[in-house]
């Protein structure tokens, strides 16, 4: 028997799309569960196994218990975590920039010549390593 696309209305594929986006969504769902499960560190072991198999057994009802009872909490430690890391990108970018190029090494060794720590071969040396 060969299939036609009349066999299979657009209603139907309308719904079969719905579905499989309700799927993805439901599994989404979980996995933010879980990884906030298991990012706290205010819970013990005991507790999360729980979770985990009140998520198991009872999927829907798991979940929403769970947002219910720490839905509020969930944003507040991603929140916390989002500074986090953007605390230490913002680090980590510092650290590595440059420190303002040729010009900002020859204002830097003229203010050592300027001071007299060095003399002016060493500020010639360093302007030139500068500007190569």
């Amino acid at each position: 028997m060969t299939l036609f696309a009349a066999d299979y209305p657009f209603i139907d594929v309308l719904w079969t799309m719905i579905l499989f986006f309700a799927w993805v969504a439901w599994i989404w769902v979980l996995i933010v569960i879980v990884g906030d499960l298991f990012r706290r560190h205010d819970t013990s072991g005991w507790v999360k196994a729980l979770w985990i198999i009140l998520l198991i057994v009872l999927p829907f009802l798991g979940v929403l218990i769970y947002l219910i009872a720490n839905g509020q909490g969930m944003s507040e430690r991603a929140a916390k975590d989002a500074r986090a890391n953007q605390a230490q990108f913002a680090d980590y970018v510092q650290s590595v920039a440059s420190t303002g190029g040729p010009a900002a090494e020859i204002e830097k060794a003229k203010a050592l010549l300027d001071s007299g720590a060095i003399d002016q071969r060493e500020f010639d040396a360093l302007k030139a390593k500068a500007l190569a």
